[in-house]
């Protein structure tokens, strides 16, 4: 497998720490505010990852935090008045519900960082016992950034004025360059440098030693999320395992791109920032899924509706055929498709390349159902060849039928449901006309109706 190294910003054979063994640590949201679909992408993009190394038979051990205290989450219970543990745990869970309906599978460990601070306050510690850290009175323990030679080259950024911009300004610091650690508060915790609370950047390299470490020159194989997070905030973790555990982070580090809305960068401040909350009133998750999952991952996705509406009809054809073959036993998968389907995700996750794989089969299946519809083994290898598609991209998770329902009220399923039973009910007593009217009355609800060995089945059309 190859996959795109965001340091040396080139193409890698993948080679684990351990034979077959694969430790990831991903980024995951700042819990102040529900998700948006910038986080939907990084989800979306590395449970691709993981699904894939998973189908190739690597041990995957897969690590996803929960920010649970900063300055934003600050400001909130300002705002609000509410505890901390209450405005997070809202936003956790409001997280959880959206990734669970767009597929993403749960991490192995999601450590928030209240629950790491022990970790937290031993690397700092460790920091600042080696003269790496340093103390501003009143303020807090900062990064001194002067002790590593290597700072910078993770992003490959020069020092610049707007570099410094990024990171925490304050006067008394040694360097522009130099980053909070644990800024001191007497409202939170206990430390043996002073009551305070963490930084945000030595969070995660404390969660990596605790939860991933492999013992051994690198930390963990594969460090994952946005774009945005390359500087400064892996920057300085990287730095943080270089001068504090005279070690190497991540072997490989993986980005996915940013998220447009319209052509325009999402962003609260142009008030374009989608929550995924709000898509999924509109769109079943498995389509908000496949939608962002159609564009390479590192690509920057432009949000659109007409795409998502195209991305929706591709969906639905994979649907249909998966509804030709659903009662049919399972056979083996096409090893020509597996392996093109299987080489194109191990070259670099290139999604691109695997639907236009699955697009040639769909159209291939349908062709040579229409020919020998009876053909079972024909029926058991498409069959296959969809769980295959389905574990891998994780779609096809929905009832055939009902995934063709959706966006109908309750109702309506209501009305729908005893015009069925009318309708079945006069076919019983050999009334066809009375049957054909009521076809015509739900064709005319755009609701179209197959009879089954299953019962009476029916979906939006």
């Amino acid at each position: 497998m190859q996959i795109f190294d965001s340091v040396k910003k080139q193409k890698l054979n993948f080679e684990p720490i351990e034979a077959r063994k694969v430790r990831i640590y991903v980024c995951g949201p700042t819990v102040y505010d529900d998700s948006h679909l910038g986080h939907a992408k990084s989800a979306i993009s590395f449970d691709l990852l993981r699904r894939i190394l998973i189908e190739l038979k690597f041990d995957v051990k897969f690590v996803k935090n929960f920010t649970d205290i900063d300055d934003k989450i600050l400001k909130k219970m300002d705002e609000t008045g509410e505890s901390l543990e209450s405005i997070t745990n809202r936003y956790i869970k409001s997280y959880k519900d959206d990734m669970q309906a767009l597929n993403v599978l749960e991490a192995d460990i999601e450590p928030k960082a209240t629950e790491c601070l022990d970790a937290i306050i031993e690397y700092i510690l460790n920091l600042k016992n080696k003269n790496i850290a340093y103390e501003i009175e009143g303020d807090g323990i900062y990064f001194d950034t002067a002790q590593d030679n290597e700072y910078l080259s993770l992003s490959g950024k020069a020092k610049s004025d707007q570099n410094i911009a990024r990171v925490d300004s304050n006067i008394d610091k040694r360097n522009e360059e130099d980053f909070v650690l644990w800024k001191f508060d007497e409202k939170w915790y206990e430390s043996p440098f002073g009551r305070g609370r963490p930084g945000w950047h030595t969070e995660c390299v404390a969660m990596i030693k605790k939860y991933l470490s492999s013992g051994q020159d690198y930390e963990i194989d594969i460090h994952a999320g946005g774009i945005d997070l390359l500087f400064p905030h892996h920057e300085n973790e990287a730095a943080h395992c270089r001068c504090g555990e005279q070690k190497t982070l991540a072997k490989y580090w993986m980005h996915n791109g940013f998220i447009k809305v319209n052509d325009e960068k999402m962003s609260k401040s142009l008030g374009n920032s989608f929550f995924v909350k709000d898509a999924l009133k509109q769109n079943l998750g498995e389509v908000l899924r496949f939608y962002l999952l159609s564009s390479h991952y590192r690509a920057h996705f432009n949000y659109s509706d007409e795409d998502l509406s195209a991305s929706k009809k591709r969906l639905d054809k994979i649907y249909r055929l998966k509804k030709r073959v659903i009662d049919s036993n399972l056979g083996k998968e096409n090893k020509e498709f597996k392996e093109e389907f299987l080489n194109a995700m191990r070259d670099d996750l290139n999604t691109s390349k695997a639907l236009a794989t699955i697009d040639e089969f769909v159209k291939t299946a349908n062709e040579n159902l229409d020919q020998n519809p009876k053909d079972k083994s024909q029926k058991g290898e498409i069959l296959a060849n969809l769980e295959l598609i389905a574990r891998v991209l994780g779609i096809l998770q929905i009832d055939v039928y009902e995934y063709f329902q959706f966006g109908v009220s309750d109702e309506e399923k209501t009305k729908i449901k005893d015009l069925i039973e009318e309708r079945n009910e006069a076919k019983k007593l050999k009334d066809y006309t009375k049957a054909d009217e009521i076809r015509e009355k739900l064709a005319s609800m755009q609701i179209s109706i197959m009879d089954t060995p299953s019962g009476t089945m029916w979906e939006k059309v």
